[in-house]
């Protein structure tokens, strides 16, 4: 894998007077930044025996560092950038600076260079994420987003058909109702033209009599209202269908959408705004389900209609024709105009209300401190600022709409009088007749309105395809390997763990963890010890697979956890979380969230060996008790007993508890204390835990400092040998002793 970007010919002379012609090139990337922090430009080439870093002005500046004199390599995180620090044995430490758009790029090329500097397999990932869109340079609304501007339409419309495939027969079907639909419009202007030509004017005495001509017209109107109803009726059904496909396809791609998420591993979520991805479930989609049933038919019917129009025009008299078109391209360009501009004014609309409602929100979410501190005229006054704003973006809208409609009845009435100019002209010199050009007026009007709102139809389907390429980007997002064919079965896991010198970190050029050697038999109670950040639930993180590692390997009864079925895996393994996470629902319900079809009496069973049983029996409502969102009905103990109970009635082969005591009162600890030794029995378990004391009763502790483990053993050994562990003690006993004092 190799990033290699193009450079300018001016630094490619400097670099190839450096390099061998044996050396191969892995990496060539440009900062945007000097030497100096300014804006400017350098290169950075890493070949397998050296590291250039060369200016693009000026002859002098080139350093060339060999990659064994290489101590490390990592990126730094600044205000506004960063930088890439080349680390020297012999020489003083090489900064490279960057702005943060950059970052990414920079933390591959640091990993890459260790991986370079350690000798490791060479792997780099050179799909980097895009701010800017690759075709056109714009900005992306989001990392990695869709270009409004460059959406493959076509493509786009064929992947939204293809889900109609299950539903053809009502999609032919509503295709034949829009050909009759548009029949209908098309005929009531022949009606006209017949009635004016031959029944008001008739051409010659051989028309009939007054009274066979009233019964020709009452025919005729009987045929107008026939139309009607027909063009009635066809809309009606037109409507059902398109509302039923439109519902039913937008559901299939939601739930498409919806096991998509579910599917996808933590690290894609690490990567992405929680809102943004609910906002492809929500807005993305309803905004292509509004389209499918209003936009896009709209679209097509007058589409048709116009191209049948014209071809009806052009054999009645095509000279007329050409003259009603005149303004047909200003009113295309004026409505492509105002549609664009009126774009940024609706997203300037929007965000007023985001703002206004935000601070109404917060205002009244925050009443009682408004109300402590007497700050209630300032929050009216900021308010009506808000409002005031909103009330000017709202005068703007409505001037913008009455300008439009003022200059498209102006264009729209041109091409009336010019149909009556032309026409008439026409009919006085008995080219065409009275009823034609009745006819040709009705049908200009058909193709002006709908020509009218044209540009906000595109408007509209550039936002719908947007959010449609913005959900199909996270359907075509890789899963995870649930439904991998090698994959070995573990039914019965024993719950042997062994980390094999295993490397790993989120950003790759910055290990969290290195060289991580452990190995735990079935049943053992592992403490693991060290300050904030020194990589401790990452560990257990690795032990589900929520990530995957970067160098070495963790085997779970010897088997790569890599090469086991994720759903063996994550069967038999229980977590409880310093912060527990309960459903809305019943207390039974949650509980038995981990064991479906778990019986009332088994739900009682692991609720009882959580110490959970008496409160939940003392609620009005018992097992019935709905917990609230997100358990927000319980107090912070309760629910982490009732995560306890959980994890019991899932009867896992590995247990991890990740701060499962922390922030609960004595009593509540005692409790869940004891649910925690009842159900640690004859599992391994790996614990990571605020108060140190409350590790006493584990086999071994094992302490990490830096990412790396520093010491291994039990509670007492750990004390009397007086390194880190006993350090972190001490300190907590001290601060224990200032907080008790304060108090």
């Amino acid at each position: 894998m190799k990033l290699l970007e193009q450079t300018p010919d001016a630094v490619s002379q400097k670099i190839q007077n450096v390099l061998t012609p044996e050396e191969e090139e892995f990496i060539r990337v440009s900062t945007d930044l000097d030497s100096d922090g300014n804006f400017g430009e350098q290169w950075v080439v890493v070949t397998d025996k050296r590291v250039i870093v060369a200016p693009v002005e000026g002859v002098d500046g080139v350093v060339d560092v060999p990659i064994r004199e290489l101590a490390a390599v990592q990126t730094e995180p600044l205000v506004g950038g960063g930088r890439l620090e080349i680390e020297r044995k012999n020489q003083a430490t090489l900064f490279v600076p960057y702005s943060s758009s950059l970052a990414e790029k920079f933390s591959e090329v640091a990993r890459g260079l260790e991986q370079l500097r350690q000798q490791d397999e060479f792997f780099i990932k050179t799909e980097l994420d895009q701010t800017r869109c690759s075709k056109c340079g714009r900005l992306l609304p989001e990392k990695n987003g869709i270009c409004t501007a460059c959406i493959r339409r076509l493509a786009t419309l064929g992947r939204i058909a293809s889900y109609l495939k299950p539903y053809k027969w009502r999609a032919i079907l509503m295709a034949l109702v829009s050909l009759v639909t548009i029949s209908s419009e098309l005929a009531p202007p022949q009606v006209s033209r017949y009635i004016v030509d031959n029944v008001f004017l008739p051409p010659d005495e051989t028309a009939g009599t007054v009274a066979q001509r009233a019964t020709i017209l009452g025919w005729c109107i009987l045929g107008l209202i026939g139309l009607r109803v027909l063009r009635w009726g066809m809309e009606l059904v037109h409507g059902w269908i398109v509302s039923w496909l439109s519902a039913r396809v937008t559901a299939d791609i939601r739930s498409h959408l919806y096991r998509r998420l579910e599917m996808l591993s933590i690290q894609f979520y690490d990567q992405r705004r929680v809102g943004a991805l609910m906002s492809r479930v929500t807005r993305d989609s309803d905004m292509l389900r509004e389209f499918l049933v209003d936009g896009l038919p709209y679209l097509v019917i007058n589409t048709l209609m116009i191209v049948g129009i014209l071809c009806v025009q052009f054999s009645m008299h095509w000279q007329l024709t050409l003259c009603m078109l005149i303004p047909v391209p200003l009113v295309i360009i004026w409505g492509r105009i105002f549609w664009r501009r009126m774009r940024r004014i609706f997203n300037k609309h929007g965000q007023g209300w985001a703002h206004l409602s935000a601070r109404l929100n917060e205002a009244l979410a925050g009443i009682h401190v408004v109300k402590a501190f007497a700050q209630e005229d300032r929050e009216i006054k900021e308010f009506e600022k808000k409002n005031t704003d909103l009330m000017r973006i709202s005068k703007r809208t409505a001037r913008h709409w009455l300008v439009f409609f003022a200059v498209m009845s102006f264009l729209t009435g041109c091409g009336g009088v010019i149909i009556w100019l032309a026409g008439g002209l026409e009919v006085l010199g008995g080219n065409l007749t009275l009823g034609t050009l009745t006819a040709f007026s009705s049908y200009m009007w058909l193709i002006y309105g709908p020509l009218e709102w044209l540009g906000r139809v595109n408007s509209w389907m550039t936002r719908a395809f947007a959010g449609a390429e913005r959900i199909f980007e996270v359907i075509d997002a890789a899963p995870e390997a649930y439904n991998d064919p090698e994959a070995t079965s573990l039914t019965e896991m024993k719950g042997q763990v062994a980390f094999k010198d295993v490397t790993f970190g989120y950003d790759k050029s910055k290990p969290v963890l290195h060289e991580v050697a452990l190995n735990v038999p079935p049943g053992e109670m592992i403490g693991l010890v060290g300050k904030s950040g020194v990589g401790k639930t990452t560990t257990v993180n690795l032990i589900a697979r929520f990530y995957d590692v970067d160098r070495g390997a963790i085997e779970i009864d010897g088997v790569d956890v890599r090469n086991i079925r994720l759903e063996d895996l994550r069967s038999q393994i229980g977590i409880v979380l310093q912060e527990p996470f309960l459903f809305s629902g019943t207390i039974a319900e949650n509980i038995g969230y981990g064991s479906p079809g778990a019986t009332l009496e088994e739900v009682m069973e692991a609720a009882q060996a959580a110490n959970a049983h008496n409160f939940i029996v003392a609620k009005a409502d018992g097992y019935d008790t709905n917990v609230g969102e997100r358990g927000n009905n319980l107090s912070g103990g309760e629910k982490q007993r009732i995560s306890i109970a959980r994890a019991i009635l899932h009867d896992p082969r590995i247990l991890i508890l990740d701060e499962a005591t922390s922030s609960v009162d004595v009593e509540t600890e005692k409790e869940i204390q004891e649910a925690v030794a009842r159900l640690i029995k004859n599992r391994t378990t790996f614990a990571i835990a605020h108060r140190l004391s409350t590790l006493r009763n584990a086999d071994r502790l094992v302490v990490l400092d830096g990412g790396r483990i520093v010491e291994i053993g039990t509670h007492s050994e750990l004390m009397d040998r007086k390194g880190v562990f006993y350090d972190l003690v001490e300190l907590q006993q001290q601060t224990s002793e200032i907080i008790g004092i304060r108090e």
